[in-house]
């Protein structure tokens, strides 16, 4: 009388596993690239409230907030949203205009866009870049 046996064979399951190897060969680097581009996002977006914070400071002021004086409300800021990605700084604040600099730190250094800069007048820039600031911003 015959016993079947049942299971897998080793071929089989190596052929799976090699499948599985392949499939997150090409999935890990868009995951990754996903996760890159929401951590720039929220750079912007810290970055423009920043801003915002200047601005504000300027209309009750009558002035921009100098660097030193900028420097420990925006790492206030910084503390309160919690930024282990990006570090906010006033790079130069003289009384009529800002300029501030979202730098990557940790993990996100390895980044295609940099550090992105944002000044009183709205330019946008991003320093260190192998993608365009028309790229790096609107992604």
């Amino acid at each position: 009388m015959f016993i079947k046996n049942q299971g897998f064979t080793l071929i089989e399951v190596m052929v799976v596993v090699a499948i599985v190897g392949i499939l997150s060969a090409i999935a890990y680097p868009s995951y990754t690239e996903y996760i890159a581009r929401g951590h720039r996002a929220e750079a912007r977006a810290n970055l423009l409230q920043a801003a915002q914070w200047m601005e504000r400071a300027a209309t009750a002021n009558g002035t921009y907030p100098t660097a030193s004086s900028a420097a420990s409300a925006i790492a206030a800021l910084e503390a309160q949203l919690k930024m282990d990605r990006y570090g906010i700084k006033v790079d130069s604040a003289n009384g009529s205009s800002y300029t501030l600099t979202a730098t990557p730190k940790g993990a996100q250094l390895k980044d295609k866009c940099g550090s992105y800069t944002l000044t009183q007048s709205g330019k946008r820039d991003v320093a260190s870049a192998t993608l365009s600031v028309a790229e790096c911003w609107n992604k």
